[in-house]
């Protein structure tokens, strides 16, 4: 391969006599063109000029692959240990397999995302070091171990756009000098200083190594609890949301990536109110917590008491372990409610319920915070046998875990289990397009369960051992806005809906069919697979294959033309009998995460909710303002491209909801109001999303008016 084949990664330059930069190209999409037209090729024609007047000049020549492969080995860019299980030729086979695709960058933003955030750089930062193709290349040999076909399989399916490796992973993956490819951290804190402590500790140590960590606080015993029975000696909760909120800011991975973090809390911890407070604007500057995410965990029982507008007990958790003897976290609320309020040795404290929905509202108002999952309705779903206490960073994990118990000092006197999140998202366009649906989530599924299977967080044996147990992993979905307009189907219509149901069935059934190869390949199930749902086949006697297969015409016809195979009643109890006996080897599979970052460069709409804008504006670094148009968006299909605002909740939460049936974890789920929002419509937002099965809810977002209040003729975002 030469150095010409190398470098050739975009169109020819657009032909003018006044050539504009690139970011003046990208910002006439937000003007409308003489005819009352949105300007996307102008779009296009950025990403090219991108290239011509930036990446082209800015990047490291070399005459060809051998000799660029062995520059980034000797001067400790490359990681020698991965390229070793390779063969040269075959490497070079793979490389000219990536190129010969011819891939285009289908947004200025895609591209520029790509290479401020991604790709390989000499380590002063100035000069570039890959081309998309060389990161998918390295990312395929890294995760694929040594297999040259799975290696091939994932270059296909990444440089085609169906499958995208989360950040952590597709940023890391392959360097010598990088991060661990998980994209987040769930941890317990149980209720005793040691384990205070060890948290803090180990959130420090994943931050330095990867994404985000969120943590479990619903069992340190509230503000003024006795210790050792010394009354009113316990700080409660927020000292240590401040400790674990300094200690985020300090640690990041190599500078690439910010330390992220967030707490969980039960509603019906005695702290709770306090909890909520730390995100008020006016909130003393002692408590408030400005960086650390919150997530409140809300059982059933709470909704039913703000039903009869009844008031609503706080316990603490101190007395509750010690009556239960286990803690507070791991006992279902719900259904020990009223004996706790009856049970004299717990101490408790009471609040209106309708008066925490209320706060909650409020706060959520002000800051999109907190996060919420939903008890009960999460460990009703889950198969696997234990409890789920909490959830991460963008509420879409869902696993159970265990304690661990330490000794003085700090070392594991008994080693729990903690979770890590092994991410990576098909494009539903791509994957409808796909010319052999199967084989492509096998091969997410392969590439997924690589990350867990080369991951081993040494520095938290929790996280270690707890990865080891499940081979978890997170198969998420991004682009159904932009598949749906594409097809010229409105958002959260009966089509819509009709679709979701029928393409995530399709996906759970391949999912667990590629899980089962996996485990009958290697001869091994997930720790304590026997106790599961997935043993007893309890978990698909839960389901009717007849729901399965599309309704309405429209989409009966969209898959007939695809090569999706909807599963017949035969398929399922054939599916079941092969679980049952040689199992799954991921204790988890599905997850959807928000995809922010790997939207752009896959050209897709974000997740599975609607868009926020027909054009999105962003702000990035040094550049200011950059223009998104929606993916498959053009002048004669505007009106399948109705924004999160105009489609409204109901049908974001009816989307989600069928979704949810087929999804093992959780689902990012961001509600979009209007600026004319009030508290009460995100409480009726809340009570619609619980009653129809949502496990969790991630941000609240309103619409903010322009500043000025005025709209500026001819600009695009301005006038939609």
């Amino acid at each position: 391969m030469t150095g010409a084949e190398l470098g050739k990664n975009v169109a020819e330059p657009v032909k003018s006599s006044e050539q504009l930069d690139f970011h003046a190209l990208n910002a006439m999409l937000n003007l409308y063109d003489k005819d009352g037209n949105i300007q996307f090729d102008k779009d296009r024609e950025a990403a090219n000029q991108f290239f011509l007047q930036h990446v082209n000049q800015n990047t490291v020549f070399f005459h060809d692959l051998e000799e660029k492969i062995n520059y980034l080995v000797d001067n400790n860019y490359y990681d020698p240990e991965i390229l070793g299980k390779y063969d040269f030729p075959f490497v070079k086979s793979l490389f000219k397999r990536a190129y010969e695709k011819k891939f285009r960058f289908q947004s200025f933003l895609g591209a520029y995302k790509y290479y401020t955030s991604y790709t390989l750089k000499t380590f002063d930062g100035r000069r570039y070091l890959e081309r998309f193709e060389d990161r998918v290349c390295m990312v395929a040999l890294g995760l694929a171990d040594g297999d040259h076909t799975l290696a091939e399989q994932l270059v296909d399916e990444i440089i085609d756009g169906r499958f995208q490796p989360a950040t952590p992973t597709f940023l890391n993956i392959g360097k010598a000098q990088r991060g661990e490819p998980v994209s987040c951290f769930l941890l317990r804190v149980e209720d005793n200083m040691e384990s205070i402590g060890r948290s803090i500790n180990s959130a420090l140590q994943l931050s330095k190594r990867g994404g985000g960590v969120a943590l479990l606080l619903s069992n340190i015993r509230e503000a003024g609890a006795p210790i050792k029975r010394i009354e009113n000696q316990s700080s409660g909760v927020i000292p240590v949301m401040k400790l674990l909120e300094d200690s985020f800011s300090y640690a990041n991975q190599l500078g690439a990536r910010q330390g992220a973090g967030a707490v969980y809390l039960s509603a019906h911890h005695p702290d709770i109110l306090r909890f909520l407070d730390t995100k008020r604007e006016n909130a003393d500057e002692k408590i408030r917590i400005k960086t650390l995410s919150l997530g409140v965990v809300i059982p059933d029982v709470t909704f039913e008491l703000a039903k009869r507008n009844d008031d609503m007990y706080l316990f603490s958790p101190y007395d509750v372990e010690r009556i239960y003897g286990k803690p507070f976290a791991d006992v279902s609320v719900t259904e020990h409610y009223d004996e706790m309020v009856e049970d004299p040795r717990i101490r408790k404290q009471k609040i209106g319920a309708r008066q925490f929905f209320q706060t909650l509202a409020e706060i959520q108002f002000e800051s999109g915070y907190p996060y919420i999952m939903f008890e009960d309705t999460v460990n009703r779903a889950n198969p696997i046998a234990g409890r789920i206490t909490h959830s991460n960073l963008c509420s879409e994990i869902l696993q159970v875990s265990t304690p661990s118990v330490f000794n003085a000092d700090l070392t594991y006197e008994k080693v729990g289990d903690d979770i890590s999140c092994n991410l990576g998202s098909l494009n539903i366009a791509k994957a409808m397009d796909s010319q052999d649906f199967s084989q492509t989530i096998e091969t997410a599924i392969r590439g997924l369960t690589a990350v867990s299977d080369q991951t081993s967080i040494d520095s938290v044996p929790s996280v270690r051992q707890g990865n080891a147990h499940s081979h978890a992993i997170g198969l998420g979905q991004m682009n159904l806005h932009g598949f749906l307009g594409r097809e010229h189907i409105h958002y959260g219509s009966e089509e819509a809906l009709d679709f979701t149901n029928a393409y995530f069935a399709a996906v759970m059934y391949e999912c667990l069919k590629a899980s089962n190869t996996i485990a009958r390949e290697r001869g091994e199930k997930f720790y304590d697979f026997e106790n599961s749902e997935y043993a007893s086949g309890e978990f698909f006697d839960r389901y009717d294959p007849q729901e399965f297969a599309p309704k309405t015409e429209r989409v009966k016809e969209l898959f007939e033309n695809s090569s999706i195979h909807t599963p017949t009643a035969d398929d399922w109890a054939e599916l079941k009998s092969g679980v049952q006996k040689d199992g799954l080897y991921n204790r988890n599979l599905q997850a959807i995460p928000p995809t922010g970052s790997i939207s752009y460069i896959n050209n897709s709409t974000s997740s599975i909710h609607p868009i926020a804008s027909k054009i999105e504006i962003r702000k990035e670094g040094k550049i200011g303002r950059v223009y998104y148009p929606a993916p498959y968006m053009t002048n004669e299909n505007l009106d399948y491209y109705r924004d999160a605002y105009e489609v409204g909740y109901e049908k974001i939460i009816d989307t989600y909801a069928v979704a949810t049936k087929y999804v093992d974890q959780g689902l990012s789920l961001t509600l979009f109001f209007k600026d004319t929002a009030t508290t009460r419509d995100i409480n009726r937002a809340q009570i619609y999303a619980w009653r129809k099965g949502i496990k969790t809810i991630y941000y609240i977002r309103l619409r903010q008016t322009a500043l000025t209040g005025t709209e500026v003729e001819g600009c695009v975002s301005c006038m939609l």
